[in-house]
């Protein structure tokens, strides 16, 4: 169910006019969490495809929150590499239609798990302005933009226009040189910036964030002795002695 939020968005302050209306559906929590934006070509070369999947993938694992528009292409890729609980979609539409419909299904997990934002009410469907304001709408929330594609006219250059406005750093990644020619021609500018390393890059936004499951289990790598245990898991521990994935050894705790 489509609702209207009425509280003003900080990051949203940057765009050239604040929006008149927000219309979201999910969780509102992500808001509050750092954001980082990946948009490119919706056709993106196979190293694309790969290098922005690994990106966000890693960008993810960080807590970054991940924002594009759901589009075909990169956008959509860089939903999936974060997971639907980890990710904001700005649509360029009501919340009620699901555009493009061949995302329709990943736009569906990211309203029930993660964030779907819109600046437009129900039953109003896609124009071109409305696309090129929902650009602007990805690329103020995030700290930073990444495009990881970008040709020569393309859609995208306008949201690196606004990230540059912005006063945002634009980020891409390196090419063969007839490839993604409108990065190619900024970073000859020293308008964006290239991802060379791309642990270095990832790494500036922290370690990666483990899972309780995944503490859990390099905790009981320690054997850890089992009062200590009771004390921080002891749900778990009750679940894996009776599970037979765990034993108890002279006072210890032993994975099997």
């Amino acid at each position: 169910m489509t609702k209207e939020y009425n509280d003003r968005i900080e990051e949203l302050e940057h765009m050239s006019r604040y929006p008149e209306n927000i219309y979201y559906r999910g969780n509102l929590n992500l808001l509050k969490k750092r954001k980082v934006s990946i948009v490119g070509s919706r056709k993106p070369l196979s190293y694309t495809n790969k290098t922005t999947f690994k990106l966000a993938n890693e960008l993810a694992k960080r807590d970054i929150i991940i924002v594009s528009g759901a589009a075909l292409g990169v956008d959509a890729i860089s939903h999936k590499a974060a997971s639907p609980n980890n990710t904001i979609a700005v649509m360029a539409n009501g919340l009620d239609i699901k555009y493009p419909a061949v995302n329709s299904k990943l736009i569906s997990s990211i309203e029930n798990e993660g964030l779907v934002l819109s600046m437009y009410q129900d039953t109003q469907k896609p124009r071109n302005y409305t696309f090129v304001q929902r650009n602007e709408l990805v690329v103020a929330l995030g700290e930073i933009l990444i495009v990881t594609q970008a040709d020569l006219n393309s859609g995208t250059l306008s949201s690196i226009n606004y990230a540059l406005k912005m006063g945002k750093e634009v980020y891409t990644i390196p090419h063969q040189i007839d490839d993604s020619l409108g990065t190619q021609k900024l970073l000859e500018k020293n308008l964006i910036k290239p991802i060379y390393n791309l642990e270095n890059f990832v790494n500036n936004f922290g370690k990666i964030k483990k899972s309780e499951d995944e503490k859990l289990s390099s905790f009981l790598n320690t054997f850890p002795s089992y009062q200590d245990a009771l004390r921080l898991y002891k749900d778990k521990i009750f679940q894996l002695e009776l599970e037979g994935k765990i034993v108890i050894e002279n006072g210890l705790v032993k994975p099997i």
